[in-house]
Parts: C-alpha cells; sequence; structure tokens
C-alpha cells in the first residue's frame, strides 16, 4: 500500500469552497464525459452521520478504458469503470474506489478543509504524515499534462471580476488572503503480482494531476459559482447529472451495437472470474452504505 499526503492551497474560503467544490465537479464531470467515457451517477442522496452530522452520499461508476496505460489495457475489458463512493461531511469528506474486476484495487482519499496555508501537520488528528510523504501543490506553478491547459483557467492571468481577487503571483501561499487548504491524505493499493509498485505510482501521479488540475478549475471558475447558495448549487449539480447520465448511456448502447465483442480472455490471464478468485482465496469487497471509520488503514484514496 503506498500512502501520500497532497496539500493544496486555494485564495478562498472554507465556506466558499463548499460551493466552488459541488460546481466544480459537477462541470468538470459534464466535460470529461465523451466518446462513451466520463461519469454516471448512480445515486446522491442525503445522508447523516452520529460523529460527522448532515452530510452527502454520492455513488458513481467512471468510464475511462482510454486513461489506462496499453499495458493495462490488454487485460482489462472493454467497458471498464470504477466506482466511486463519497461521503461529504464538509469540511470533511471519506472517497472510496474500487474495481469489481480487480478486486484488490482500492483507493482511499480522506479530505479535511481548513483556513489555513497547508502548515499543519496533523489536520487529521490522529498522527502526523511523514514529511517525505507529503506533497505541497501549487496550482500556480506546478506542471500538469499540457492537454489540460486553457488560457482561462490560467491563474498567472486570471482575476475574478466578483471577488476582486487574482492574478497570482509567487509566494501567493503566504501572502494571499483569505486563504483555505485541501488536504487530502491518499492510500492506494493494487494487490497483483509483477503489477502492484508500478500501478500504485501510477495511480498516485494521475491522482496529483486530477487534484492539481481540479483546485485550478475552482479557482479560475469562481465568478461561475460565486454567491450561488447550496440549494441553486444543488439544483446545478442535478441538471447537469441527467445530462451526464444520459450522453454517457447513449453512447454506450450506440458502441455496443457497431463493436463486435472483444474475444475471452484465456486462462492464464484472467483470474478475476468468481471461481478463480475463490481458489485463490480473495474475496470481493463489498461496500456497505456507511462511511468508513477513520482513521482506517486499507489492505489493498479525491475531492
Amino acid at each position: 500500500m503506498l500512502s501520500k499526503e497532497y496539500r493544496i492551497c486555494m485564495p478562498l474560503t472554507v465556506d466558499e469552497y463548499r460551493i466552488g467544490q459541488l460546481y466544480m465537479i459537477s462541470k468538470h464531470s459534464s466535460e470529461q464525459s465523451r466518446g462513451g467515457e466520463g461519469v454516471e451517477v448512480i445515486r446522491n442522496e442525503p445522508q447523516s452521520h452520529p460523529q460527522h452530522g448532515a452530510g452527502q452520499l454520492t455513488e458513481k461508476r467512471i468510464y475511462l478504458s482510454s486513461k489506462l496505460p496499453s499495458w493495462m489495457r490488454t487485460f482489462v475489458p472493454r467497458i471498464f469503470y470504477v466506482t466511486e463512493k463519497a461521503w461529504n461531511f464538509y469540511p470533511y469528506t471519506i472517497t472510496e474506489y474500487t474495481c469489481s474486476f480487480v478486486p484488490r484495487f482500492n483507493i482511499r482519499i480522506e479530505t479535511r478543509f481548513s483556513n489555513d496555508n497547508g502548515n499543519n501537520d496533523n489536520v487529521f488528528g490522529d498522527s502526523p504524515t511523514p514529511p517525505e510523504n507529503v506533497s505541497h501543490v501549487d496550482i500556480l506553478t506546478d506542471p500538469f499534462p499540457e492537454k489540460h491547459y486553457k488560457q482561462s483557467e490560467d491563474l498567472s492571468i486570471w482575476e475574478s471580476k466578483k471577488t476582486g481577487r487574482g492574478p497570482l503571483l509567487a509566494g501567493w501561499r503566504n501572502n494571499s488572503k483569505p486563504i483555505m487548504c485541501s488536504y487530502k491524505r491518499v492510500q492506494c493499493s493494487f494487490e497483483v503480482y509483477g503489477l502492484q509498485g508500478r500501478t500504485e505510482e501510477f495511480i498516485h501521479k494521475n491522482i496529483r494531476d486530477i487534484l492539481l488540475v481540479g483546485h485550478r478549475q475552482a479557482v479560475a471558475w469562481t465568478d461561475e459559482w460565486h454567491g450561488m447558495s447550496l440549494e441553486e448549487v444543488r439544483e446545478f449539480e442535478r441538471e447537469l447529472q441527467e445530462q451526464t447520465n444520459s450522453k454517457l448511456k447513449s453512447t454506450q448502447s450506440s458502441t455496443d451495437s457497431a463493436t463486435p465483442p472483444r474475444p475471452a480472455f484465456s486462462r492464464s490471464i484472467s483470474v478475476t472470474d468468481e471461481s478463480s478468485l475463490k481458489r485463490m482465496g480473495v474475496r470481493t469487497p463489498v461496500m456497505s452504505d456507511s462511511p468508513p471509520q477513520s482513521p482506517m488503514r486499507l489492505n489493498s484514496t479525491p475531492e
């Protein structure tokens, strides 16, 4: 299991980002849903927790076959998706990712939002993350895949008309007011012999890129969501979810009818059918509707 903590600062308050996060996730998911790939929302409903209070449970299917490296695409199904379950008890959230095709794959992201510049070494209140496993992600200067660059999201030239903030300048984390930090403790595991280390590093690299791009967008889109109420952003979320789900189902149906089925895997490759897994002593994890208790360490982690 590979565990890291990412700290991403933004020129926002924690209260503001509650709206910005919901807006950003919904819009980003809609933009990424095309060609039969993207995010399908299975359910999105209120939930309460005795410790964390009122919150929201969201379950999604993320279709991403083309996002996998070529060496991994050789043994995954043509229609491949990861299940995301998120418990949002803002300003604390838990998100878990699993894949039925690979039962020993798991990502857990525990997030705490705080009005500081990322200098809290024990924001989760249990035990500090070792310094060598802490990564400060700078939304202004850190490199990310060029395909995600948009001039309108370049924070070195960004200015918010509604808030008067921006552009961001060198040293902005120590000078900006307001300032907040998204602390994310990410644990990932891919317990498949011969692929574990390589895949876990690949997962962390992609998580870091996703976190960087998403938080840049949340700031760059400030004038689109700033001033919205929680009810208004939830309605925006529902509308985009319906559009995205409809778009995905329509594309997948046409693809299924036009594309011949992929040949069956040979027994030497496929070890994830139920009978094989039982012989190996592997049990498929079943995720409950209750959020995992914190702290939790998984054997095989966004927003």
